[in-house]
């Protein structure tokens, strides 16, 4: 049976829950890491709290889209935004996301990492197995395995649906 979000009710956490999560996934991180790499967007809120818990000073970004419907789930990414070779070489990089649902982005980031001679090890608050696309490859480290489609406080109310009718209109 494939999961479908729709089949059942979102799980929305709140902030209590994220650093819960958090609480979870840091003994298991096996530092001490020269850098940490924050997939935006969803990685940006665990990869800091991440990055501050573990004095990680080192602080990059990667931007990755991939072709829209369509164009099929294996297709190639385009990286927006990814640092340097030169940052990555021979250091040992925590990758950060939210969630590994099909697994494309960070297997991605990953590869390239490891293309600039990088050690990355990869880590989410919640890792999908049924949906991924690497069935022998996964997370290095997760906090909780789920099936549900998860909603992070950072993605209640936001976007631009939400700021539209919220935002006063002039008189």
């Amino acid at each position: 049976m494939t999961f479908s979000p729709l089949s059942q009710a979102p799980e929305f956490l709140t902030w209590q829950d994220v650093e819960k999560l958090i609480d979870y996934l840091l003994p298991q991180l096996r530092g001490p890491y020269d850098a940490l790499l924050m997939i935006t967007r969803g990685g940006i809120m665990p990869g800091g709290l991440i990055a501050e818990a573990l004095d990680i000073r080192t602080i990059l970004t990667a931007a990755v889209e991939f072709p829209g419907a369509g164009q099929g789930r294996l297709s190639w990414p385009s990286f927006l935004q990814f640092p340097d070779d030169g940052l990555l070489v021979d250091r040992r990089v925590l990758i950060v996301d939210d969630i590994w649902s099909h697994g494309r982005t960070i297997t991605s980031v990953k590869g390239r990492v490891q293309g600039a001679r990088g050690k990355p090890e990869a880590a989410v608050l919640h890792y999908k197995p049924g949906t991924s696309l690497f069935r022998e490859a996964g997370p290095d480290y997760y906090a909780a395995v789920t099936d549900r489609f998860i909603i992070y406080p950072w993605e209640v109310q936001r976007g631009p649906d939400h700021l539209a009718a919220t935002t006063p209109q002039p008189n």
